[in-house]
């Protein structure tokens, strides 16, 4: 019995023994962990596109362009079809992209098409405003139908145009929702000091060369300088200092907005800001990070200079960005 019980527990033994290797299998064993350990040592390089959002790839590569623009007459009175309750306050030079499967949607995006290819977009305060004030053009520069499972969609790339103000809406028979509307104009203000500059000297006055980049500081600062003492030089005529009439001028709150922008985002670059103070405005009121009330009172703003001094101002009071639903979980702060 013992023996029996002694060779019993041999082949116990024998059963929980892993099988013996041979010296190949173990040399690439040894070689498939040491690649293992060479890529876990390797950091893990992700490189974003920053451009790829602003693309919308995601609805398709072969929808079809269209060129040209439409532009409606300041103060004119135009009715156009406006889509409603879409999630957005639209902002001037501002894509919007949209894939609409609703009869009515698709059927007016399919009239637009053959027409000047606008609409517009009310801006909704919230979900209970059922009379918006205001909103913004848009015109389509792609587009693209499709049918999947028997449903027919339209996906559209849009672009905000002009700033209206809602003057009457109503529903027309075949679904659609018209508003009669009054196109609202973008003032150009002259310079802050230019009533005190004499026209007749304006041969004399030194114009100052194309801006250097940021990174340049030495020739950033001397352009500045040359800058300041173009336009600013006739206020020693004046009753106030040149730093008041600073306060109003395009180019010194561009550069202002900028660096507060460079407090948030380190890696900014200036090529991909726009160079008109309009559409640089319009780009800053389009991505600041604020509440839909504060956006809408950009949009109703009719100046660059003054939407400028407001966004300025509601940069300076912000020191951190966080989450719009709890108003707690803190994203980022500024530096």
């Amino acid at each position: 019995m013992a023996e029996e019980e002694e060779g019993g527990g041999e082949q116990l033994d024998n059963r929980l023994l892993p099988p013996e290797l041979d010296d190949e299998d173990e040399f690439a064993e040894m070689e498939v962990e040491d690649h293992d350990s060479e890529e876990a040592e390797k950091p893990i390089v992700i490189n974003f596109d920053p451009s790829l959002p602003t693309t919308h790839s995601y609805l398709g590569v072969d929808m079809e362009e269209f060129h040209g623009r439409t532009v409606h007459d300041e103060d004119s009175n135009p009715t156009i079809p406006v889509l409603p309750h879409v999630a957005v306050i639209l902002i001037p030079g501002q894509t919007l992209p949209l894939q609409l499967f609703r009869p009515q949607e698709v059927s007016m995006m399919r009239n637009l098409i053959q027409k000047d290819r606008t609409f517009g977009i009310l801006a909704y305060s919230d979900r209970s405003d059922s009379a918006p004030e205001f909103g913004t053009t848009a015109e389509i520069y792609e587009y693209r139908e499709e049918q999947e499972f028997g449903i027919e969609t339209v996906k559209v790339k849009a672009v905000g145009r002009q700033r209206f103000k809602v003057l009457e809406t109503r529903t027309q028979t075949d679904g659609i929702q018209a508003a009669k509307v009054q196109i609202l104009p973008e003032w150009i203000l002259p310079s802050s000091i230019a009533g005190v500059q004499l026209n007749s000297l304006n041969r004399l006055h030194m114009f100052v060369s194309n801006k250097p980049p940021a990174c340049r500081l030495k020739q950033n600062q001397k352009w500045w300088q040359k800058y300041q003492k173009r336009n600013f030089h006739c206020a020693n005529l004046t009753w106030w200092p040149p730093w008041v009439y600073s306060l109003y001028d395009a180019e010194i709150l561009m550069e202002r907005m900028k660096a507060q922008l460079r407090e948030w985002d380190e890696n900014l670059k200036d090529d991909s800001l726009p160079t008109n103070p309009v559409d640089f405005s319009y780009r800053v009121a389009a991505y600041l990070p604020i509440d839909d009330n504060l956006r809408i009172e950009l949009l109703k703003i009719g100046s660059a200079i003054q939407r400028l001094r407001c966004e300025l101002d509601l940069m300076d009071k912000c020191t951190s960005l966080c989450c719009k639903i709890c108003r707690h979980t803190e994203i980022t702060t500024k530096k």
